[in-house]
C-alpha cells in the first residue's frame, strides 16, 4: 500500500468528515451523508479490496462516532461495510463505462439508496429502533440521493483532475 494513496484517502475521508459535521440535520436530525460520497470517490480513485475495506472501516467508525441518530454507532458501520462491498461490486461488473462520471453518478445514487435502506434496517434490527422505515426513506434517503449526486458530479471531476496532474497511482489516472 502506497503512502501517497493512504494519504488521499485520508483526506477525502477528511474532507467527508468535516463536510458531515457542519451540515444541518433534517427530520430529526437525520443528515446527508458526504462521508458516503467521499468513500464512493475513493472506491472509483482505488477500487481494490485492501483500499476498498480501508475505506469501509474508517467511514463506518467515523460516521458513527458523529451520527445524530440515537444508537447509530453499530448501524453506519454496517451500513458502510455492506454499501462500499456491493459499490465496489458494480464498479468491477461496469469496469469500462464506471468512469464515466454519469454512470458514476447512477452509481452513487444506487449506491445512496443502499446506504439508507442497510443503515435504517439494521437500526431496526439491532438496535431494536421503533422508527417509521418508509418514511425516513422518502424524507431522509431520496434528499440525500439527490444530496450526494450533486456532490459527487462537482467533486469527483475536481479530484481526478489533481489526480491526473499529480503521481498517485489511481485508476482515475489510467483513464
Amino acid at each position: 500500500m502506497k503512502t501517497k494513496n493512504l494519504v488521499l484517502m485520508a483526506l477525502l475521508v477528511g474532507v467527508g468528515c468535516a463536510l458531515y459535521l457542519v451540515i444541518p440535520g433534517i427530520m430529526g436530525g437525520m443528515k446527508p451523508d458526504f462521508m458516503l460520497t467521499m468513500m464512493f470517490v475513493g472506491i472509483l480513485l482505488f477500487p481494490n479490496t485492501r483500499d476498498v475495506f480501508l475505506l469501509a472501516l474508517t467511514t463506518g467508525i467515523l460516521s458513527g462516532l458523529f451520527s445524530t441518530f440515537p444508537a447509530g454507532f453499530v448501524p453506519n458501520i454496517i451500513d458502510k461495510f455492506v454499501t462500499a462491498f456491493i459499490f465496489f461490486a458494480l464498479i468491477v461488473v461496469l469496469k469500462k463505462v464506471s468512469q464515466k462520471i454519469a454512470v458514476s453518478a447512477v452509481l452513487v445514487g444506487i449506491g445512496t439508496a443502499i446506504s439508507g435502506s442497510v443503515f435504517l434496517g439494521s437500526a431496526i434490527l439491532v438496535v431494536g429502533a421503533d422508527i417509521p422505515f418508509t418514511a425516513l426513506l422518502v424524507s431522509v434517503v431520496l434528499p440525500a440521493i439527490v444530496i450526494n449526486i450533486i456532490a459527487f458530479v462537482i467533486i469527483y471531476p475536481i479530484i481526478t483532475g489533481l489526480v491526473k496532474r499529480s503521481n498517485f497511482d489511481t485508476a482515475a489516472s489510467h483513464a
